[in-house]
């Protein structure tokens, strides 16, 4: 018996000493895994970055391990930061993400990257060092925060400009910095600028911004290649420009693409496409009108926001001549739009578009006809109207009620339109607005209040087309009828209501 229970004991002891062996063994391999598993480490693509325009769509990676909540099942969150290598992330350059659960990588573009680094404050063109951090901050107050830094460098570029513009006489808008043609940035590749539409004999280069000042940066013509580019920072470099010395066709555009990440121009001869107005500005010229003379600053047509061939221009119109200019800007000789014979009466109906100073043409305002006048050029069909403009009180607050074929008419003079009488007569507490047509509710102008219901005390206005509104109209208080004077002056968009 006590052999048998000795034989047991010893049996016992040399089992567990075994199985303590065999577990020291296993946790000591277990740690040795844990630790190198659960260490947060960050590391990144690439240490040593070029960055250039030319790969701006390619990516560097961040990357970090998990590291560790020490079994508690804790949430890890993690917080990415850059700054300079000789910085202590007290104020990062940026701080790229921050309180991130799950997420165990980072990218950037290259382009993304150096603009980041451009707007910190960096130099173009120069080579940083720079440090990434990672920290992991577990929800776990007992648990530390845990960092990690890695560094590398990184040169940067002058990234190329978003906008592009056409400056030079035989472009629209001549030398007039501040009034450059944009051209259009594709939409599939980066760099590449297109413009379509007139250019007249004459030179033109590429500027990067209106700011007026020729000590820009420009993009001018290689020395020895019509078709490449040369980029001259600041104005330096010679101011070499490309020349147009081909006048086109009515049917004909010229087409510009200019590339300026690998510096190459086309220009092209096209068929205009009917989608394509010949103009995209229209200014009047004319000591008839508020521009005089000034072929520099003149006053611009607005062009009609659904039809691109339409221009309009409102104002007044005094005895004397004119003409309707195309542009470039400052150039006499550029393109017109003009009538037929000179001295023609401002009658709607077909108009001569040329250029040069040959056949110069003008319409004559005599003072029989002076007064206020919106004009309407149409460039698809090369055709111009002339109306004058007349404004009338409707409404069953004014004289003639809603009747838009008899409207009440306001008198012109001296810039004024005047009306005297009753408001109210047919309805004590009746509304009215002003328009600027009769015949048809949806055929012209308004003058409206600014709010609907405006009292008459209220003369605040704005101006409405067609039937597109809002449609306020001013409203004659309980004991407001009587006889009143309007007057309207549309140069200065004054107006006032006196009770007589």
């Amino acid at each position: 018996m006590r052999t048998h229970i000795k034989v047991k004991f010893v049996s016992v002891i040399f089992l567990t000493v075994i199985f303590s062996a065999f577990m020291s063994c296993d946790d000591e391999l277990t740690n040795d895994a844990f630790d190198q598993e659960d260490t947060l480490a960050l590391s990144i693509s690439n240490e040593d970055l070029v960055l250039e325009e030319l790969f701006f769509t390619n990516k560097v990676n961040f990357n970090w391990t998990t590291g560790t909540n020490q079994d508690t099942g804790a949430a890890i969150t993690y917080t990415l930061e850059m700054d300079m290598a000789s910085g202590d992330f007290t104020t990062p350059l940026a701080t790229l993400f921050s309180g991130v659960q799950a997420t165990y990588r980072y990218e950037m573009t290259y382009g993304d990257l150096n603009n980041l680094l451009l707007d910190s404050g960096l130099n173009p063109n120069e080579s940083h060092q720079l440090s990434v951090k990672v920290t992991a901050t577990i929800a776990d107050a007992s648990v530390a925060e845990q960092t990690a830094v890695t560094n590398f460098t990184v040169t940067t570029f002058k990234p190329i400009s978003s906008r592009l513009f056409m400056v030079g006489d035989a472009t629209p808008n001549g030398w007039d910095l501040t009034n450059a043609t944009e051209m259009v940035p594709s939409t599939n590749t980066r760099g590449v600028f297109t413009y379509e539409g007139g250019l007249i004999p004459g030179n033109f280069k590429f500027a990067v911004n209106q700011d007026g000042c020729f000590c820009q940066d420009f993009y001018t013509k290689d020395a020895t290649d019509d078709t490449l580019m040369v980029y001259n920072e600041g104005g330096s470099g010679d101011d070499l420009q490309w020349t147009i010395d081909q006048a086109l066709e009515p049917n004909e555009n010229y087409r510009i693409t200019a590339d300026v990440l690998n510096l190459t121009i086309i220009i092209e001869v096209v068929e205009s496409s009917v989608d394509t107005p010949p103009f995209s500005t229209l200014w009047i010229v004319g000591d008839a009108t508020e521009s005089g003379w000034n072929i520099d600053a003149p006053i611009a047509f607005n062009q009609d926001e659904e039809n691109a061939f339409l221009f309009y221009y409102e104002g007044q119109f005094n005895s004397g001549n004119f003409k309707i200019f195309a542009g470039p800007l400052g150039d006499f000789c550029g393109q017109w739009y003009r009538p037929f014979t000179n001295n023609e009466v401002m009658e709607n109906g077909p108009v001569n578009q040329n250029s040069g100073c040959d056949s110069d043409n003008n319409w004559l305002v005599t003072e029989q006809i002076k007064g206020r006048y919106k004009v309407v050029l149409d460039t698809q069909n090369n055709t111009v109207s002339f109306n004058k403009i007349a404004l009338y009180i409707i409404g069953d607050g004014g004289p003639n009620g809603w009747n838009i074929s008899t409207p009440a008419p306001m008198t012109y003079s001296d810039g004024e339109y005047v009306y005297t009488g009753p408001l109210g007569a047919n309805n004590p507490t009746g509304e009215f607005k002003i328009s600027k047509f009769k015949g048809d509710w949806c055929n012209g102008d308004w003058i409206n209040p600014a709010t609907n219901g405006q009292s008459i005390t209220n003369t605040n206005f704005i101006n409405t087309y067609d039937c597109d509104g809002p449609d306020n109209k001013w409203k004659l208080q309980t004991g407001q009828a009587g006889n009143y004077e309007i007057r309207i002056n549309l140069e200065t968009d004054q107006m006032t209501i006196t009770a007589q």
